[in-house]
């Protein structure tokens, strides 16, 4: 599962999520046999929400995530110079 210092975790084949945090993000790992991959979604508390509607690569979930990161640091920023036209 992922450390202390990321924010996410990684649920592999036969293994249980143990412990969550509200709103983080899990993958969880698909067995090979329906084509392996992991399922990215965020966790709630008895809701798990899929962000994709197919499995992704770990490689391609991390790179989502860190463009969500970088979004969500900035949703609070305004521009006032922002062209609506």
């Amino acid at each position: 599962m992922g450390g202390k210092d990321v924010n996410y975790q990684v649920v592999y084949r036969d293994e249980m999520l143990e412990n969550y945090r509200p709103g983080g993000w899990v993958f969880f790992q698909r067995p090979k046999e329906c084509g392996g991959g992991y399922w990215l979604g965020r966790t709630y508390d008895d809701v798990y929400m899929m962000d994709f509607w197919r499995p992704v690569s770990l490689s391609e979930g991390l790179a989502y995530l860190m463009t969500v990161t970088h979004v969500e640091a900035k949703s609070d920023e305004f521009d006032v110079n922002f062209p609506l036209f």
